[in-house]
């Protein structure tokens, strides 16, 4: 099994789950760096790309998010995925490095059309702020 495969395996698991902070955290290499559709600066470290990804999970990750098509290739996984936000259709490209051992390196997200850009910035600026809060 390639680190990719076995990487996107826990991937799923852990959506799948609820994108627990824990969780992501046991998945996620503690030097891994998080690239943002509207952050220009990487943002690196475990603790950050947890962060990130756990509020990401509570935004994005509603009933209608659904992974439409995953792309392979060595240690790099392309996933796009389609979800709505508030009436507002978003759609958008995971892209997932991993380590040898399936641990995630590097994730950068990509989003369009410029409404779901300005949307996701909107909603994920506030799931953070409640992180911070609680």
């Amino acid at each position: 099994m390639s680190a990719a495969t076995k990487g996107l395996a826990n991937w799923h698991r852990v959506i799948d789950s609820g994108s627990s902070p824990q969780a992501l955290a046991e998945i996620i290499r503690n030097d891994a760096v998080f690239h943002s559709p509207v952050v220009h600066t990487p943002q690196e470290g475990q603790p950050i790309v947890v962060a990130y990804l756990a509020a990401a999970g509570q935004t994005l990750g509603n009933d209608s998010f659904e992974y439409l098509r995953e792309v392979v290739d060595g240690d790099t996984a392309v996933l796009e995925f389609s979800t709505e936000m508030e009436g507002i259709h978003v759609n958008g490209v995971d892209i997932i490095t991993f380590d040898e051992d399936g641990m995630i390196t590097d994730f950068k997200v990509m989003v369009r059309p410029l409404k779901a850009v300005n949307k996701v910035w909107e909603m994920m600026a506030a799931q953070l702020e409640r992180q911070k809060a609680g």
